[in-house]
C-alpha cells in the first residue's frame, strides 16, 4: 500500500509539473525565419501566428509564390523551435516517458 501512495503522489507531483510547464509553454514566444531572415514570423507557445515581418526587398510582384514560400518556411521554422521547446520540456518533467500526446 505504501508503493501505491508513493506512485500516486508521484503522479500528482508529475501532473502539477507538466501544468504548470504548459502555462509556462504558452507565454513564449518563437520566431522563425526564412530567405536568410527576409520573412519573419512570431508564433506563441499556443502555436498562434502573431506577426509576421517582410523585409520589403522580397517582395516581387511577379514572384509571389516565392514570397508565399518563404512565409511558409518561416511559420514550419518556428513551428519546430515551439516543438523542440515543448519536447524537451515535457521529457525532463516525464524523466522520458513516452506519454501520448505530449
Amino acid at each position: 500500500m505504501k508503493n501505491m501512495n508513493k506512485l500516486l503522489k508521484q503522479a500528482q507531483k508529475m501532473q502539477s509539473q507538466m501544468m504548470k510547464a504548459q502555462e509556462e509553454l504558452q507565454q513564449k514566444e518563437v520566431e522563425g525565419t526564412a530567405g536568410g531572415g527576409m520573412v519573419k514570423v512570431m508564433l506563441n507557445g499556443k502555436n498562434e501566428l502573431t506577426s509576421i515581418k517582410i523585409n520589403p526587398e522580397v517582395v516581387d510582384s511577379d514572384d509571389v509564390e516565392m514570397l508565399e514560400d518563404l512565409i511558409i518556411a518561416a511559420h514550419q521554422n518556428a513551428q519546430e523551435k515551439i516543438k523542440e521547446i515543448s519536447e524537451s520540456t515535457y521529457g525532463s518533467i516525464s524523466g522520458g516517458l513516452n506519454i501520448p500526446g505530449m
